[in-house]
């Protein structure tokens, strides 16, 4: 698992609302199937505590600045891709 649907405005050491997890639809299809989907999961038993994850309508999305485009893949060396990128990656993928 790279992403903790259970864990409200936080993603591993990263803590702060930016760090929601959130689901963002743009018609009233994807709501739903969003929707379904969280419901399902969450009564599934697969994890522990209830999924916290926001499904809202998008209403207005920003592009990264461009230093946080390809961040992983223009850092690999960095501490924060080897410690906490690199293994979710390696484990998301079973790869070495």
């Amino acid at each position: 698992m790279s992403h903790n649907p259970t864990t409200l405005n936080r993603q591993g050491a990263d803590v702060g609302t930016q760090y929601r997890s959130g689901i963002y639809y743009h018609n009233e299809k994807q709501r739903d199937i969003a929707e379904k989907s969280r419901f399902f999961i969450d009564k599934s038993g697969l994890y522990k505590t209830p999924i916290v994850t926001e499904v809202l309508a998008l209403k207005t999305f920003y592009t990264a600045e461009n230093y946080h485009q390809d961040y992983f893949r223009l850092n690999p060396d960095a501490p924060y891709c080897k410690v906490i990128i690199k293994p979710k990656l390696k484990k998301l993928f079973k790869t070495e």
